[in-house]
């Protein structure tokens, strides 16, 4: 098994504007995830998690730095090659869920196994292993409209899970939910992670979902709060054994 890191983040820069009045978004970051783990993105509003994660995803490009995604550069890549990233190795969930209202859930988990033209049956199967995953195999042909904000969240992940990426990216996903339906939703993320051997990266504001994490890193003004290169780690004492960095 190879020791290479699933996501590996080097140097990144990120400014929006210029002269006095630039935004320094991300400043020299830097870090690694191991594959087959949960991490956590803390940082109070404005503080560059979320241009980090679309940096990450390649929704957006570092003005320098690389970012390699289970051994390819993101960077590098145009936009045929972000697509077909976006297709086979990284995948989202927002805290919108982003679920499209006319189609059921099944409709919407199976929706990015139709653009990869999975045959039929195939996706069927794949489609209500999913749902029975995250709890909603009896919700199967209702619209998101019909449902909680907890179950629509729940259906987001199976659809992101759908093409079985290598690396999920969760922006806020518990941003809309009260807080025991957070819960419930981040440990569905913690299962996930464990049960299809993906690596997320959850951005929260929410101190509480912290002991669901492997690892916790805390952006400050664009920087990682303990400034350790290369995924340099820092125990923070809570019980559990999880690690700041």
């Amino acid at each position: 098994m190879s020791d290479r890191p699933l996501l590996a983040v080097r140097g990144v820069h990120r400014r929006f504007g210029g002269g006095a009045s630039a935004v320094h978004a991300l400043r020299d970051v830097t870090f690694d995830l191991a594959a087959g783990t949960m991490t956590a993105l803390i940082g109070r509003s404005g503080s560059g998690k979320t241009t980090l994660l679309n940096v990450i995803g390649g929704l957006d490009r570092p003005d320098s730095g690389t970012v390699l995604v289970d051994g390819t550069d993101v960077t590098t890549l145009d936009e045929d090659g972000l697509s077909r990233l976006r297709r086979e190795k990284v995948s989202y969930v927002f805290q919108t869920f982003g679920l499209i209202p006319v189609l059921s859930a099944a409709e919407n988990v199976g929706a990015p196994l139709r653009l990869a033209r999975m045959p039929s049956g195939e996706r069927e199967r794949r489609v209500e292993l999913l749902l029975e995953l995250v709890g909603l195999a009896d919700h199967a042909e209702q619209r998101p409209g019909e449902l909680s904000g907890g179950q629509q969240q729940r259906v987001a992940i199976a659809r992101a899970l759908a093409a079985s990426p290598r690396l999920l990216i969760a922006d806020e996903p518990t941003g809309q939910l009260d807080a025991e339906t957070g819960l419930s939703v981040m440990a569905l993320l913690r299962g996930v992670v464990e049960s299809e051997g993906v690596t997320a990266l959850v951005s929260t504001h929410d101190p509480t979902m912290l002991a669901l994490a492997d690892r916790v890193i805390q952006i400050n003004d664009g920087r990682l709060s303990d400034g350790q290169p290369q995924g340099g780690r820092l125990q923070d004492g809570r019980p559990g054994g999880r690690e700041v960095s």
